[in-house]
């Protein structure tokens, strides 16, 4: 049997198929309680600092800057290893689910990371 990554918002139901849960969000969840998300392993130093998120969120840079400058900080991410090393181990037995919290994570750090994991674990 082969595992697989997925991806799931936070608010989701938490399922026996989701196998090990990886946040990859810099802050929890608004309005849940941490033994309701069942959360594995929470991946803080894999994403956007905070000073890229402020400027995101505060409309200082557009989605297109945002996501090249976490590119680039992912690129230079010593953390990035044990987060890939930690998935990989995780895979061999179960799915492996990335939890995340944006309403709109197609305008949040979620594409750009999904992009780099893939791109990474392809190798």
């Amino acid at each position: 049997m082969q595992f697989k990554i997925k991806w799931k918002r936070a608010y989701e139901k938490v399922e026996e198929m989701d196998g090990f849960r990886v946040l990859v969000d810099r802050l929890w969840p608004r309005g849940l309680k941490k033994e309701d998300v069942k959360i594995d392993y929470w991946a803080k130093a894999i994403t956007p600092s905070k000073e890229l998120r402020e400027s995101y969120h505060k409309k200082i840079i557009d989605f297109k800057s945002f996501s090249e400058k976490y590119r680039a900080e992912l690129d230079k991410n010593t953390n990035f290893k044990e987060f890939e090393d930690t998935v990989l181990k995780e895979l061999k037995k179960r799915n492996v689910t990335l939890i995340y919290a944006s309403r709109i994570p197609e305008l949040s750090h979620i594409p750009v990371l999904r992009k780099f994991i893939e791109e990474k674990l392809r190798k």
